[in-house]
């Protein structure tokens, strides 16, 4: 019997590198390896990478750096480094740092079985073209595990958006929505295995254009509308939105569709006006606070979530007042806030930078500001009944967690309740990130 290669995940970033990242895991499934949380144990070490922090590639090279004595104790332990830093530092990577054996983007890891025997034979393997065959359809075929309750499932890449601070339209390129029947097909097979809970995912989610069976294109809501009918599918999310193509028919289905949780993460930046259009946003705070007003309008009880850039260069201090201003009026459940890192080939990092001190002072007070928020989001949910996805066991005796329908998390002490479970519960208590409820009956 052939005893299994092991194979090493490290995964950075956003949830589309973990959904990646899973697929890497497929693709290497059908060469004969199986996933090991121990990388001296491995015969292959990936590193996927994000780009869109700042110094991220310094962070792979050190983070490679840690592997030098596996490698000089296993000479047959193969490194990998795959998606953005690998898309826009390939070859850079491989001359950098001689013990990668491999390198290959996010467009091109269905090819990884052929890179890792090009690997084995001692040569190293350098793929980040765009290739013109859907990635996605070359691994359906490949060996699938069981899964657990929820799972990530890619519907649309790349950007066109181009804003300022951004490096996505370079690192995944240009906006490419997968057609429809492939999408529901996924999503069954997710669901035959275990997923009662799907986040749909995308650079630009919400400006998708699959190609539908009728031949034409359908939208993001068409599209939710189909998987709302998938039998076993309990729950459906989508993540990240662009203002601009928060459409009509979305925010109808927001309000209508029942498996459409009442969660929405609609990244806004900053407040300022003056900021947005220096980065490329192509929309208002005003547009952007009328189109919050008519989602709350479809679906009252939605949570908002967000994304803030403090210290974009020649933000001032009004510009960030302004942004504080915004949030005010929000009141966000949920909010990711960034200090803004300049990013090689971008527009915004040939502008006047904001001094590093004035930067993290902001990035404080408005990290501040959105904790209280978030606290009191939840603390209004006490006395509140939820429904709950729960998904593993909790730090004490019998007690289990999941995520409610505003993707709080929320822990339970209860008998017979086990991961994949929904069920009703009344939240008792608020803590610092969590919530404590009853099961209902």
């Amino acid at each position: 019997m052939t005893t299994p290669k092991k194979l090493f995940i490290k995964t950075y970033g956003c949830q589309m590198n973990v959904y990646d990242s899973e697929r890497m895991a497929e693709a290497l499934g059908g060469k004969g390896y199986v996933p090991t949380d121990r990388p001296e144990e491995a015969d292959m070490i990936l590193l996927n990478t994000c780009h869109i922090r700042e110094k991220a590639a310094e962070k792979v090279y050190s983070e490679l750096g840690r592997f030098k004595g596996l490698k000089a104790e296993r000479p047959d332990l193969k490194i990998g480094v795959a998606g953005c830093v690998a898309q826009a530092e390939g070859e850079e990577i491989m001359r950098r740092q001689p013990l990668v054996d491999l390198v290959v983007g996010p467009q091109s890891y269905h090819r990884l079985p052929e890179l890792e025997e090009r690997a084995r034979t001692g040569e190293k393997a350098l793929d980040t073209d765009f290739p013109e065959e859907d990635k996605f359809d070359v691994l359906k075929d490949r060996p699938k595990a069981q899964r657990g309750p929820t799972a990530f499932l890619t519907v649309q890449e790349g950007c066109d958006k181009f804003c300022a601070f951004c490096v996505v339209p370079y690192t995944r390129g240009a906006e490419v929505s997968r057609p429809v029947d492939r999408v529901l097909a996924e999503a069954r097979d997710l669901v035959d295995r275990g997923v009662r809970e799907i986040t749909l995912l995308g650079q630009n989610v919400n400006a998708y254009h699959g190609v539908g069976p009728d031949g034409g294109d359908w939208s993001l809501a068409r599209l939710i509308w189909a998987l709302n009918d998938v039998d076993g599918l309990e729950r459906i999310r989508f993540t990240t939105s662009h203002p601009n193509d928060m459409t009509d028919d979305l925010i109808e289905a927001h309000g209508q569709c029942e498996k459409l949780m009442p969660y929405l993460h609609l990244p806004v930046q900053s407040g300022s006006d003056r900021i947005l259009k220096r980065m490329n946003r192509s929309h208002t705070a005003e547009s952007y606070l009328r189109l919050v007003e008519r989602i709350r309008a479809a679906r009252p009880d939605i949570l908002m979530s967000g994304d803030f850039i403090v210290g974009f260069p020649e933000e001032t201090e009004e510009d960030f007042q302004a942004t504080l201003d915004l949030i005010e009026e929000v009141k966000y459940g949920y909010a990711y806030s960034f200090k803004y890192s300049p990013r090689p080939g971008t527009p915004a990092a040939e502008r006047a930078q904001v001094p590093a001190d004035v930067a993290d002072e902001r990035l404080q007070r408005l990290q501040a500001l959105i904790t209280r928020q978030q606290r009191e989001a939840q603390e209004a949910m006490v006395g509140r009944e939820v429904g709950v996805l729960f998904e593993r066991p909790g730090r004490k005796p019998g007690q289990m967690v999941g995520k409610s329908d505003h993707l709080h998390a929320v822990h339970v002490e209860a008998e017979g309740i086990r991961p994949g479970d929904l069920a009703r519960v009344r939240i008792v208590a608020s803590g610092a990130n969590s919530l404590a409820g009853e099961i209902i009956g």
